[in-house]
């Protein structure tokens, strides 16, 4: 277990890296000219992302689901909407650029909440027939 945790961390610090080579040469990121902007984004995502975004979630599984299940599929729910939100609110806006957001965002945002409350819902099925299967031998 040691082993995997330490790759596991080896492959999280070379992603970051990855990551942090990306942003400094970047020639869409003007970080030499405008360094604190860069590093002001940053750090406001990280404080969204953990101060705000990650206790909400977490409170809204603990208080809707004690189910394993269901708590898995709300933060994966939560997490699609986190990555779709911005692509469903700015559709239609490409502003002369008709290759920009072309795609039916609203309607294939609720077609993978559906997948996943459909995955959901069999997962929690499965789980407890094999708990009752497990408590009647």
């Amino acid at each position: 277990m040691r082993t995997f945790r330490a790759l596991l961390i080896v492959a999280g610090l070379a992603l970051t890296g990855f990551g942090l080579y990306g942003v400094l040469t970047d020639h869409y990121i003007d970080f030499a000219d405008h360094p604190f902007d860069v590093l002001r984004w940053a750090v406001g995502g990280l404080l969204l992302h953990d101060g705000l975004w990650l206790p909400l979630v977490c409170l809204a599984g603990l208080a809707v689901a004690r189910s394993t299940p269901v708590r898995t599929g709300l933060i994966v729910a939560a997490a699609v909407t986190a990555v779709a939100l911005p692509a469903v609110l700015r559709a239609g806006q490409h502003n002369g650029n008709p290759t920009v957001l072309p795609l039916p965002y609203l309607r294939n945002w609720l077609l993978v909440l559906a997948a996943i409350a459909v995955l959901t819902t069999i997962w929690t099925v499965l789980a407890r027939r094999r708990r009752r299967a497990g408590e009647h031998p």
